[in-house]
């Protein structure tokens, strides 16, 4: 008979054990009796392991006495944040699973292929736990489920193929999380643990940086980091709702940027590729932040000042159009941040979003049913109720304006006029609309100092109270999500039909559902960009707020929820925020910040 041994190890026995194991391996000796330096990524594997093998055994603890499931909870989850950094960007899809929302998870590829997926993860589960009365089966469901998958990852991950690069860039991405959702609040809903999570991922940092103390050729540099560190876990403390995120990432997200570049120099790091991130980047809220590139269509090609000039040109010619009066400047105005100030833009059914920091996005119109930029120009271009015409037409009416010919010649080397260069340029322009040079980038990147108090509260409550920035995330405060920036979020916030809290009525527009008819996305809409909002008014994708004022007063309530629209799906938090006047004042302050100063003219 096999007898199936139950948890008995105590954390102690767990750290002896690895220690051990860890001390045996580090210290294996050569022929001439020398001490030989395990490989760098064996030694990150074994301090994974260990750290994995503690996560998954509080949860297992838990499913034999459930009384003891909130010290268990928070005990496996600060191992599953020790090992964040490296779930993070050696398995992308099992660390989704595991730190998902509580919502419930739509994939659409294709009419034929919809899948609806349950949630689960230590988000859901915390939600079980910690709540009036838990219900012990379903704690124990989740619990197996997310001991299954740490236990399946235990057993595959594999870190043979790691190099210095990818340590730098993981470390790096750990450090631009905790900024931008860490310390919101993003991924602890219930207890709001955000900042103490966040302590535990820069110790886990230190941890793993300590194991290429020999990379540094200045250990200067080693030093500087461990006391950057330190000071960064020593201001984490304090309470969730004052916390001051807009110094934090002032003073040590963006040193750290500095920091982590003068690593890459003193390393002699080269990398094969950028991400989202430019490699070189030493600020998050700075024009030089982003590779635009990552965002845009495989085939777009570069970004020249050549291509940008000639796109400018044909977004404002009418001549595009099947009437010869409309352009994408019609609906699209620069001293409107390029939206055009009507609730419905004329012939459509919505308002007509900015076009300022649109490359930014996976996703394109309110339903996201464009995937790039170029796509979007297609449905323009089609649409009767605007350009009403077809790609045809389109390239013919470019081919024949002579005051084109030269534009094209110097922008494609193929000296081609289609409607695949004419579509490119276009978006090229559109791509040059990111200049993070509002009166907060100022600020934030120490150019000037000019933000009121008012201001910088309200940057700290709308990324922690008032929990905006779990939906409209920094820098761009859009709906892509970072650090990795694959996904452009969609909500279902319970937008009326008409400002009315009394006879009130969800908004008609069915939203993404029209897509794909699948019924769980009825009246969702994806997240736009809140920069420049004080110059996009009306608000909602069908203008039915016209001031910031009113937005706020909806989002307080509870949105949908709170002013009697009742939705299954509501992806946003249904209880009301509780915001006093004060501090919707300090909100409405912070978001007339982002303004771009940059004057863009209509010709």
């Amino acid at each position: 008979m096999i007898i199936k041994n139950s948890f008995k190890y105590t954390k102690g026995a767990y750290l002896s054990i690895s220690l051990f194991v860890v001390f045996s391996l580090f210290t294996s000796c050569s022929k001439e009796g020398k001490v030989e330096k395990m490989p760098f990524n064996m030694e990150m594997k074994e301090q994974f392991i260990d750290d994995i093998t503690m996560a998954i055994a509080f949860l297992d603890s838990t499913t034999i006495d459930t009384t003891t499931a909130e010290k268990n909870y928070l005990e496996s989850r600060k191992y599953f944040k020790k090992i964040e950094p490296i779930l993070s960007s050696l398995d992308t899809e099992n660390y989704g699973f595991l730190n998902q929302p509580n919502i419930l998870k739509v994939e659409e590829e294709d009419y034929t292929d919809i899948k609806i997926i349950k949630p689960g993860g230590y988000q859901v589960l915390e939600e079980e736990i910690f709540t009036e009365q838990m219900d012990s089966v379903i704690v124990k469901k989740h619990i197996s489920l997310i001991s299954n998958r740490l236990k399946l990852i235990k057993e595959n991950i594999s870190f043979s193929h790691i190099k210095t690069y990818h340590f730098l860039w993981l470390f790096r991405k750990s450090i631009i999380r905790i900024a931008l959702t860490g310390t919101t609040g993003f991924d602890s809903p219930v207890l709001e643990n955000s900042l103490e999570e966040s302590k535990i991922v820069y110790q886990s940092l230190k941890t793993y940086l300590s194991i290429f103390q020999s990379e540094f050729k200045d250990q200067k540099l080693f030093e500087d980091w461990n006391k950057e560190i330190e000071a960064s876990i020593k201001d984490l403390n304090g309470d969730f709702d004052t916390f001051d995120r807009y110094n934090f990432i002032k003073t040590h997200t963006h040193k750290q940027l500095e920091l982590w570049n003068q690593v890459v120099s003193d390393w002699n790091v080269s990398f094969p590729f950028e991400l989202a991130i430019k490699n070189n980047a030493t600020s998050l809220f700075s024009s030089n932040t982003f590779n635009l590139s990552y965002f845009s269509d495989r085939n777009s090609g570069e970004i020249t000042p050549e291509k940008i000039a000639l796109g400018k040109k044909l977004f404002y010619d009418t001549k595009l159009s099947s009437d010869k009066k409309i352009s994408c400047a019609t609906c699209h105005h620069p001293d409107k941040a390029f939206t055009d100030g009507m609730k419905i833009s004329t012939g459509v059914t919505r308002n007509a979003p900015t076009l300022l920091y649109a490359a930014l996005q996976k996703a394109f119109f309110y339903d996201k049913r464009a995937g790039s930029l170029e796509g979007q120009i297609i449905a323009v271009v089609e649409n009767e109720n605007e350009f009403h015409t077809n790609l045809e037409t389109l390239e013919n009416a470019v081919k024949n304006d002579s005051t084109y010919i030269s534009g094209f010649a110097l922008s494609y080397s193929n000296q081609k006029i289609t409607n695949v260069e004419i579509r490119n340029a276009i978006a090229s322009y559109i791509r040059s609309l990111v200049p993070f040079n509002s009166k907060f980038d100022r600020n934030i990147n120490a150019l000037e100092n000019t933000l009121t108090q008012s201001e910088i509260n309200g940057f700290n409550l709308f990324h922690g109270k008032a929990k905006c920035a779990t939906c409209h995330f920094a820098p761009v405060f859009n709906g892509t999500v970072p650090p990795d920036y694959k996904e452009s979020e969609i909500e279902l916030i319970g937008v009326p039909e008409q400002n009315d809290t009394v006879n009130v009525t969800i908004s008609k527009d069915l939203g993404r559902y029209d897509v794909y008819k699948t019924p769980e996305r009825k009246h969702f809409f994806k997240t736009s960009t809140v920069r420049n909002v004080n110059k996009t008014a009306p608000y909602m994708h069908n203008g039915v707020y016209k001031n910031l004022e009113e937005v706020m007063d909806f989002y307080n309530r509870g949105g949908g929820s709170g002013i009697g629209i009742q939705q299954e799906y509501q992806t946003l938090p249904s209880d009301p925020l509780h915001l006093t006047d004060q501090e919707v004042k300090d909100i409405v302050a912070f978001l007339n910040s982002l303004s771009d100063d940059t004057i863009y003219e209509d010709k």
